[in-house]
């Protein structure tokens, strides 16, 4: 098929699978935590729960103490005191941490950063998507300190082993191409010579070792050289030796050591059988040993000194009866047939033709244009092709039927359509078989949203893709985990030989490596080391929502939240969420009982103020008829005073009044009978004169005399009151 222009360059179908998964792990974070579990450890934790309990049981009597005497005898703060034993046992979870343990995490840390452990990481992970298998060498020298190295899978040979984490191997080791100067700064007892001979025989190891190195690759000053670790067994052999005093001194001796049975005194040989390491290196291809002996630091946990752990932590988790399976293995076959289907697309396309025009000669010479002119084949087409127009005749110039009536016909090619979208099927069907065998769907990598989806079956797609990759990233933990644990047992050799210590010091502090110091002189601590995942984002929406309806149903409070935030373990935070609305609605239910006692004090108060007021009223209204009456007494003794002053004032005033009628009325009577007498005088005055002149008128004989007045007592008109008019 040289003659086709096909591009052989494979699709990178597999790559993008490998992007999508790698990546998506490799931001998943997560924190170091270290616990201290050696009896030491575990004493101290005890004697602080103790004390916290203690302070929980006697919190009222403690309460009474500080309230009348002014002591305190607690033993924690009383505000960071838990309220339930469910309380404590999530305070020793979230807020106890001894100061070697957090130490020993800040000294995990200084030494990941160190290292650049996270590209080494992602190195790891994408071994383990690819290969199925992902390995992390761990070293220490007294000139760089602790070492984390990436070690490549293709590069590492192993014993037989059925386990996926490699727990039962009793030798490893990896294949390096070093240069010739590094080579002769590792073994420094390698002589020109020798080296000059390991450069000549590289000619004849260059193939034996693998077919991956071309010649023309190699570098000529680089030789392969195998780093390898050996466990194996030997055993530790005592002397015991009872002295004088009756004591037994215990003496090291080597394996060969047999106390003699004729001996006097008391002899014992006391042995056990210990796991030991041993380093060495081979250059390959070359019967060449550039080191054998025992390891000088091995890593032994302090829980059971008798085992070993290699430099080397390996894992692959889907492994059986020796063989490795990966995600790519599984996808390779599928990636095979959509390279092939692409290469019969392009050689599809490549004999695709376009659609072209039928032109009947004989057609159009039966055609006169009026122009005196006949209808030419480039006229027709030029026609054709820019008006889409035709001009033909039914018959011909005899009066014939013309069978060539439409000189132009288009040709249509579709042979090649059909094949096109048979092939795109096809290449739709691989494509969608790696994501059913991976379970990479299109949610995980957002290739082909679904317009109509929900967001949160989106999220729920994605997460149950996320699931379908679970074995790597647990994979990837258990290597971090295996590291952080061989690097736990390595600080001790840091802060006493390496010459990077005080940097070391620096970078963890002063006071948390006088910890350290501690811990490394009186070897009594032993640090379970465990991951804390951090929740991916279905969970943190989860726990989100949670903290929102807890929000909006007001039984927790926003420093809660905030409280409940910044835990990463999602477990601790639901049950820190449990407690904490527990805790709201106790209190809420307390502050009720508090709001209804004082409702109920407050409308006693209320009625004992109502009667009181009803009290003080009604004393106030005797007090005031009291004061009424008083008053009305002392107005009506006022009254009376005043009525007796006023009566005697009248009797006084009528007594003077009296007399003065009295006066009156004697001057009246003394006046009438004056004027009685007055007029009896003057009437006998009269009868006096009438009776003499009687007398004369009898003596002398006269007439009768009228003695009335004769116009002197009445007014006449010469009488007027115009005197008595005023002037």
């Amino acid at each position: 098929m040289s003659y086709l222009n096909l591009d052989w360059k494979p699709v990178p179908i597999i790559s993008k699978f490998v992007d999508v998964v790698v990546n998506g792990i490799a931001e998943r974070t997560y924190n170091i935590k270290a616990y201290s579990q050696d009896p030491f450890g575990v004493e101290k934790r005890t004697e602080y729960m103790e004390s916290v309990i203690r302070d929980m049981k006697s919190r009222e009597f403690n309460d009474a103490a500080m309230e009348r005497f002014n002591m305190n005898l607690y033993e924690n703060k009383k505000e960071e005191l838990p309220e339930s034993q469910e309380e404590l046992d999530l305070h020793m979870q979230l807020s106890y941490k001894q100061n070697v343990e957090i130490a020993e995490e800040q000294a995990l840390a200084v030494l990941f950063e160190g290292n650049n452990y996270e590209l080494t990481k992602k190195r790891f992970y994408y071994d383990l998507t690819v290969l199925g298998i992902g390995a992390v060498k761990t070293c220490f020298n007294t000139s760089e300190g602790v070492t984390i190295d990436y070690v490549d899978p293709a590069n590492l040979v192993y014993s037989y082993t059925d386990s996926p984490y490699f727990d039962d191997i009793y030798y490893v080791g990896e294949v390096k191409s070093i240069p010739v100067n590094e080579l002769a700064k590792q073994f420094p007892h390698l002589t020109e010579s020798d080296l000059d001979d390991l450069i000549k025989n590289k000619s004849y190891n260059r193939n034996s070792y693998s077919t991956r190195h071309s010649v023309d690759k190699e570098d000529n000053n680089t030789i392969q050289v195998l780093y390898f670790n050996y466990k194996t067994y030997m055993n530790e052999v005592y002397k015991i030796k009872e002295t004088g005093t009756g004591a037994d001194k215990i003496i090291p001796k080597d394996d060969t050591f047999n106390p003699p049975q004729d001996k006097e005194g008391g002899y014992s040989r006391v042995m056990r059988s210990i796991e030991c390491l041993y380093e060495g290196a081979m250059v390959l291809g070359v019967n060449k040993l550039l080191k054998w002996e025992m390891a000088r630091n091995m890593m032994r946990p302090k829980s059971d000194f008798t085992k070993v752990k290699m430099n080397y932590a390996i894992v692959a988790p889907r492994m059986y009866d020796g063989k490795i399976d990966s995600l790519v293995k599984r996808i390779t076959g599928f990636a095979d047939m959509i390279q092939l289907t692409h290469l019969k697309l392009q050689q599809v396309m490549s004999k695709m033709v376009p659609d072209g025009v039928y032109l009947d000669a004989d057609g159009l010479a039966e055609i006169d244009l009026g122009n005196g002119t006949n209808y030419n084949p480039q006229e027709a087409l030029n026609m054709f092709f820019q008006t889409g127009s035709v001009i033909g005749r039914s018959f011909t110039s005899e009066g014939d039927m013309n069978p060539g009536k439409v000189p132009i016909q288009e040709i249509t090619s579709g042979s090649g359509g059909n094949k096109m979208q048979a092939l795109i099927g096809n290449y739709n069907y691989y494509l969608q078989m790696i994501r059913d065998v991976t379970g990479l769907n299109e949610a995980r990598d957002g290739s082909m949203p679904d317009k109509n989806a929900l967001v949160g079956l989106q999220k729920l797609a994605a997460a149950n893709s996320n699931t379908a990759t679970r074995h790597i990233l647990q994979s990837g933990l258990f290597l971090t985990r295996e590291v952080a644990e061989c690097l736990s047992l390595r600080i001790s050799d840091i802060i006493e030989y390496s010459p990077t210590a005080d940097a070391f010091v620096q970078a963890i502090g002063v006071h948390n490596v006088a910890t350290l110091e501690e811990m490394k002189s009186l070897h009594l601590y032993d640090f379970g080391i465990f991951l804390e995942l951090t929740p991916d984002e279905e969970q943190q929406a989860m726990l989100e929502n949670n903290i929102q309806m807890a929000l909006q149903q007001q039984t927790i409070e926003l420093e809660d939240a905030i409280d409940l935030r910044e835990i990463r373990n999602i477990k601790l935070a639901n049950q820190l969420l449990k407690i904490r609305r527990k805790k709201k609605m106790e209190k809420d239910q307390l502050m009720q009982q508090q709001n209804m006692q004082q409702q109920a004090e407050l409308n006693q108060q209320s009625a004992q103020a109502a009667a009181q007021a009803d009290v003080q009223k009604n004393q106030a209204i005797t007090q005031s008829q009291a004061q009424l009456e008083q008053i009305k007494a002392q107005i009506e003794s006022q009254k009376m005073i005043q009525e007796v002053e006023m009566k005697k004032e009248l009797m006084a005033l009528e007594f003077q009044y009296n007399m003065q009628l009295k006066g009156v009325e004697s001057d009246s009577n003394a006046q009438r009978e004056k004027q009685r007498e007055d007029r009896k005088d003057e009437r006998t005055k009269i009868q006096a004169t009438q009776q003499s002149e009687m007398i004369d008128q009898r003596n002398s004989g006269k007439p009768p005399k009228n003695f009335e007045s004769s116009g002197n007592d009445i007014l006449s008109g010469e009488f007027g009151l115009g005197g008595f008019e005023p002037r």
